[in-house]
């Protein structure tokens, strides 16, 4: 990244270059590699596993492990960079190092060099998240900052879910795909960035304090990984137990390091914001329901019913293609007559019904359109409804000198609840041998519906709208949004000719 700290703030935009829509176009697809990634690789790993000679199933899990710690480890510091420095610099750099990593995983020729350029493309889609999501908030007015991030959620959502699917149209043609895919994105969307982003200059600010960034990212780096290995090396490991102490004694002395540091990581006065803190709150519940929800309708169908990764991968199509219809199509409607709240309680009853269809309708024999297809269509609305709605609201309490960090954190957040849910269904899972795999797979849906729903208790307490807005009238205050301890320096940003 290049720009100095202390530079003076820039506008958002300089001659010739692109226009809020287009910024959001460009930078979402850097955030459709990062969240495809996360699930496209999973459907890969039987013929991974065959290719390159791999019979340690523990090793060749890092292929997923390291980039889902790498990536969640590394995101409130590259975000806390990307305030700092030019936040256009940052994304390219991201995307470089991502399509770098990616043609070189295509290229390995051993489970290890493979793992090795697996973290390198976590560390460069750790990057391009935030700097995406800082850039699209600094394109657009205030007024428009709320839709402009649902959009790029749902694009993030909808990659995610449909990751299965590509998955396995690639795989069938062989596991090399799977990450020759993200070139091509990747070079469109170097070239396009470099010619048409606006400059966006870091905000003045001090070095963040090292030992804060240690604290944090070791922190998380420990959580993650006693979450991810805790069903292989068994909860009540000596390995896993340390892991869990020392990752909260660490993020608790981050805590207390950022409460009294002169140039903490993360500023105290963000979570002082009800409704960074209730989207926080929901953003752990539902990523965690989500992932659960993600690998147990594959495993059913491949374990069970003996579906090839293809065939499960496109039985999922129509949840992720009900995301971006439903942001898109109604849900800033309904956040303008009924409030962030509603929505996302709306669509966190509703993911948790769809998962709960899986629960009543799933039996022993293959049945897509009355086992699978109507809790696929749910949690798909679900997803629309509540995943942009929840990275919206807590976008709008972001001061300008915060957008890349605090975005960092809300997806540092979403990924450790990622992981806590794939934890949660295989340790309800482990029990199959005992009480049989259908049993077990129904018992982990309903836990999995349980957590969705835990969401609405967050949402109705902490991001309700003000009273006066409930009876229609105005209100001074934004919606959903605290006022901050502190006015923050104004952005400067274009004018909007979307």
């Amino acid at each position: 990244m290049t720009g100095l700290a202390s530079a003076p703030a820039r506008p958002a935009t300089t001659p010739g270059s692109a226009a809020p829509r287009q910024v959001l176009l460009i930078v979402c697809a850097g955030v459709v590699l990062a969240s495809l990634d996360l699930f496209i690789v999973n459907l890969a790993l039987p013929q991974i596993a065959h290719d390159l000679g791999a019979s340690d199933l523990g090793q060749l899990s890092w292929v997923l492990n390291g980039y889902a710690i790498v990536y969640a480890s590394l995101l409130v510091f590259f975000g806390r960079l990307a305030d700092r420095y030019r936040r256009d610099h940052g994304f390219l750099l991201g995307v470089v190092v991502f399509t770098a990593a990616s043609a070189a995983c295509a290229a390995s020729t051993s489970v290890e060099m493979l793992i090795g350029f697996r973290l390198a493309q976590a560390a460069g889609a750790a990057l391009l998240t935030p700097t995406s999501l800082g850039l699209v908030l600094a394109a657009y007015e205030p007024a428009r900052r709320q839709g402009a991030v649902r959009a790029w959620t749902a694009a993030g959502g909808m990659a995610a879910g449909i990751g299965p699917v590509v998955g396995g149209l690639l795989a069938a043609a062989s596991w090399r795909w799977v990450f020759l895919v993200n070139v091509p994105i990747g070079i469109a969307a170097l070239v396009v960035g470099w010619r048409r982003l606006p400059r966006v200059d870091g905000h003045p600010a001090e070095r963040p304090d090292p030992f804060g960034v240690a604290l944090v990212t070791g922190g998380v780096a420990l959580l993650t990984f006693g979450l991810v290995k805790g069903s292989d090396w068994g909860w009540a490991s000596p390995s896993i137990g340390g892991s869990l102490a020392a990752a909260g004694l660490l993020l608790a002395a981050f805590g207390a390091h950022c409460r009294h540091s002169r140039t903490p990581l993360i500023s105290p006065s963000l979570f002082a914001s009800r409704s960074f803190t209730g989207a926080s709150i929901v953003a752990l519940s539902f990523s965690a329901s989500f992932g659960a929800m993600l690998l147990s309708i594959v495993l059913w169908e491949q374990s069970r019913w003996g579906w090839s990764a293809l065939e499960a991968g496109l039985a999922m199509a129509p949840g992720p293609l009900m995301v971006p219809l439903v942001s898109f199509g109604i849900a800033g409607r309904l956040i303008a007559r009924y409030g962030p709240a509603m929505l996302i309680t709306a669509g966190s009853v509703i993911f948790g019904a769809g998962v709960a269809w899986w629960a009543l309708a799933i039996g022993t024999e293959p049945n897509y359109v009355s086992g699978v297809l109507g809790g696929m269509i749910l949690t798909g609305l679900g997803v629309g409804l509540t995943l942009p709605t929840m990275m919206a609201t807590a976008s709008a309490s972001l001061p300008p000198p915060e957008f890349a960090t605090g975005s960092a954190v809300i997806n540092m957040i979403r990924q450790t609840g990622l992981a806590l849910g794939v934890a949660i269904l295989v340790a309800v899972l482990g029990g199959a041998a005992q009480t049989g795999e259908l049993h077990a797979f129904r018992t982990a849906w309903w836990v999995t519906a349980g957590i969705s729903l835990a969401g609405v208790v967050p949402a109705l307490a902490l991001l309700r709208r003000p009273a006066a807005q409930r009876r229609g009238r105005p209100d001074p205050r934004p919606l959903a949004v605290d006022p901050p301890s502190a006015p923050a320096p104004p952005l400067p940003s274009a004018p909007s000719n979307t």
